[in-house]
């Protein structure tokens, strides 16, 4: 499923698959999880796309073929895919663990193709392996929805009042990270969505409401998941005097100006951007020891345009896979 341009619907074509260049693996896709992101990329809100470009960027697959010196894998050997696809391994950021900064990074489903296809080649360096006993279609949303909102959790360091603003793929899955660690959950959705609210209470939330109220206690730390900016004054008024709000997503809507005194008393904004490998393998442990249960909604390969919009909506819950495989290997 391609986009050809910004801003049209994706359509279907029949392209040849790369053969794996040195270091890298071609993977029969299984699943890919549609993210946020990808509506970004779709309606023109992140810039400079690679186009004709396969979106997808939450890649569950199996190896079916080897490039040279590709060692880390075996054929036959499920893997994971994420929105970091290469870094240039020689600035000042990466020699500093801090390859998310790059400024030459590439990007899954962005700077390269991604996983809404039935195959992909992808760099070894940045794949992950997959832990036993997550199906297909929900292994998927760990590795974006699960790995960045696990950066942006721990960023909150040890907050024990946590508000989750937005209330989708990334947030349910830090619910049950946070709840496992004994936090306390406040969970913030589209306001009169009582079903996402029975949701986050489900999940473990302590309390749930809508994004315009006010939560029965002070936040420690707030993650604003969606991507409406008007969200960070409401989180830093429902914070604590110490308290940081962390933006999670790689586009939001501009921050609306907000009086000094919703800062004034150390409370602080951070944003995250992407991704490290070390990132990933420290989620891929804690995912399987919570465990972490991914909720999906799983649309087929040729129902891409209708998985995005059905996200764009918010009228599903959990995350949204597409199974491309019959999304069950366990």
């Amino acid at each position: 499923m391609v986009l050809t341009q910004v801003g049209q619907p994706l359509v279907e074509r029949d392209l040849a698959c790369r053969e794996p260049g040195p270091g890298s693996v071609r993977l029969d896709v299984r699943a890919c999880g549609v993210c946020r992101t990808d509506l970004h990329i779709l309606d023109g809100e992140l810039p400079r796309p690679k186009l004709p470009l396969v979106l997808g960027h939450q890649i569950v697959g199996t190896v079916s073929a080897l490039g040279r010196d590709a060692t880390r894998f075996t054929v036959g050997q499920r893997v994971g895919v994420p929105w970091l696809a290469w870094t240039c391994g020689q600035c000042r950021f990466c020699r500093e663990g801090r390859e998310n900064l790059c400024g030459e990074a590439r990007f899954t489903g962005y700077d390269v193709d991604g996983g809404f296809a039935e195959e992909t080649v992808a760099d070894e360096r940045y794949c992950f392996p997959i832990p036993d006993g997550y199906p297909d279609t929900q292994a998927a949303p760990l590795l974006c929805a699960g790995l960045i909102g696990y950066r942006a959790y721990s960023f909150t360091g040890d907050a024990l009042r946590l508000g989750l603003y937005g209330f989708g793929a990334a947030a349910h899955i830090v619910c049950q990270v946070a709840r496992a660690e004994g936090k306390s959950v406040f969970a913030f959705t589209r306001p009169g969505d009582t079903d996402g609210q029975a949701f986050a209470r489900q999940l473990g939330a302590e309390w749930a409401g809508g994004s315009n109220e006010r939560p029965p206690e002070e936040l420690d730390a707030a993650i604003v998941f969606a991507a409406a900016g008007e969200l960070v004054p409401a989180a830093l008024g429902a914070s604590t005097k110490g308290g940081i709000v962390v933006c999670a997503g790689i586009h939001m809507s501009d921050i609306p100006s907000f009086p000094y005194e919703l800062l004034w008393g150390e409370r602080s904004i951070r944003s995250v951007a992407n991704l490290t490998r070390s990132d990933g393998e420290a989620f891929m442990r804690v995912a399987p020891a919570v465990p972490v249960h991914t909720e999906v909604t799983a649309f087929s390969l040729a129902e891409a345009g209708t998985a995005l919009e059905a996200l764009r909506s918010g009228s599903v819950r959990g995350a949204v896979v597409l199974s491309v495989g019959d999304g069950s290997s366990p």
